[in-house]
């Protein structure tokens, strides 16, 4: 992969990244506010609760977004981004233009959503 690719690819990373960031402090946030008004009546409560596990479950989405993240980024740093890290084959350009965190190659990731791929740790 060129230069310019990659520095495009990076861009979109880093955009990304610093989006979920936000989103995810704002999350936090939000969580420790709704605990602090102790005047709610159980109906407010149980709103809160539920509010608060839909955002929490959100929030876990987007920690494992940043990781892939910074997975790709490090690809980037190591000449590796654009390669399946299972197979080692170039993942295609329209999967990166749709994931640019995307670790694996279609083939792979079919296998993986299967069970069927094993990750080296």
């Amino acid at each position: 992969m060129d230069k310019e690719k990659i520095q495009y690819y990076e861009k979109k990373l880093l955009e990304r990244r610093a989006a979920l960031t936000g989103i995810v402090e704002r999350t936090e946030n939000y969580g420790r506010e709704a605990d602090t008004d102790l005047t709610q009546d159980p109906a407010d409560k149980a709103s809160n609760a539920y509010t608060k596990e839909l955002l929490f479950s959100q929030s876990t989405n987007d920690r494992l977004i940043l990781t892939l993240i910074d997975e790709a980024l490090q690809r980037i740093e190591d000449d590796e981004y654009g390669l399946c890290v299972h197979c080692g084959k170039e993942v295609q350009p329209k999967r990166l233009e749709a994931v640019p965190w995307a670790r694996h190659c279609i083939t792979c990731q079919d296998l993986q959503e299967r069970g069927l791929l094993e990750e080296e740790e």
